[in-house]
């Protein structure tokens, strides 16, 4: 989405002034808005996003993702890493939304005793009560601005059930006046990428369930730096490493698929929520 940005601020040359007292080399301002190519509200100003509000990007995607193992192969921040892109482009898609901060810390198991994710080191868990509490704060803050429609969508399992109390429960509160929310679990749970992967010829086991071919080829597709080639291997390579599946069966390609298939999940139940709300 291109933001026509303000203009920017003059740069005056470190030098002594002119006859007249103007700093020498001293530039005039930008007379044209400057283009910024962005759906990303981080990366813009505040009144640039009054601006797109105002001119009808009227829904935001709030992303969830989470810190956690994700076995010796893959960093533990893949799931941000796949969630960002997977919002631009829903959100690019969709032409009228734009994408708040991605939110990182997520119900990752207990903390004493360690359970889940939390028993791997590196894995930052929040609570489901607190991951909620900070949702609906978020959408509340939102709502003020002027956004409409307000989308929370996942790119993993613990976040799923979260998300959709707080649309719930922010929808019985509002009651449709001034925005509603919108839990899109089908780019999590119903894309069909496994489905896919197995008429190619894989199966449930190389699949795996977690940090195996689906997310491996999903993190090599979109930023594949995060991926420790030298570490890929069936199950992880050893007992306890985190990884269930076969991530050296990943690939870029299918990671391309994968990533088709959730933006293509995610834009339908987004625009059949919106339109039929």
């Amino acid at each position: 989405m291109w933001i026509a940005a303000a203009t920017g601020v003059a740069a005056f040359a470190a030098c002594a002034p002119d006859e007249e007292g103007t700093p020498a080399g001293a530039q005039s301002p930008p007379t044209e808005p400057q283009l910024v190519n962005t759906v990303f509200i981080e990366e813009m100003t505040w009144t640039e996003v009054r601006d797109a509000i105002a001119g009808g990007a009227t829904t935001v995607i709030i992303p969830t993702a989470g810190t956690e193992q994700n076995g010796p192969h893959m960093v533990t921040g893949k799931h941000r890493y796949i969630i960002e892109a997977a919002s631009d482009r829903i959100a690019r898609e969709l032409g009228n939304a734009l994408v708040a901060p991605v939110v990182t810390y997520v119900p990752e198991g207990n903390v004493d005793p360690p359970s889940g994710h939390m028993r791997y080191a590196g894995t930052v868990t929040l609570p489901n009560e607190f991951f909620m509490k900070l949702l609906e704060y978020a959408a509340r803050s939102f709502r003020v601005h002027g956004f409409a429609d307000i989308v929370l969508i996942g790119d993993s399992g613990g976040n799923q059930r979260g998300m959709e109390e707080v649309a719930a429960l922010l929808n019985g509160e509002w009651g449709g006046e001034g925005a509603r929310v919108h839990f899109i679990g089908d780019y999590y749970a119903a894309n069909g990428y496994r489905e896919w992967l197995a008429e190619q010829g894989e199966t449930d086991e190389t699949i795996g369930r977690h940090a195996g071919i689906t997310d491996t080829s999903l993190l090599l597709y979109v930023a594949p730096q995060h991926i420790r080639l030298d570490q890929l291997a069936p199950g992880g390579g050893f007992e306890g490493s985190g990884v269930s599946g076969d991530p050296t069966r990943a690939s870029a390609e299918y990671g391309e698929m994968g990533m088709q298939l959730r933006v293509d999940a995610a834009v339908r139940q987004i625009r059949g929520a919106v339109g039929g709300a």
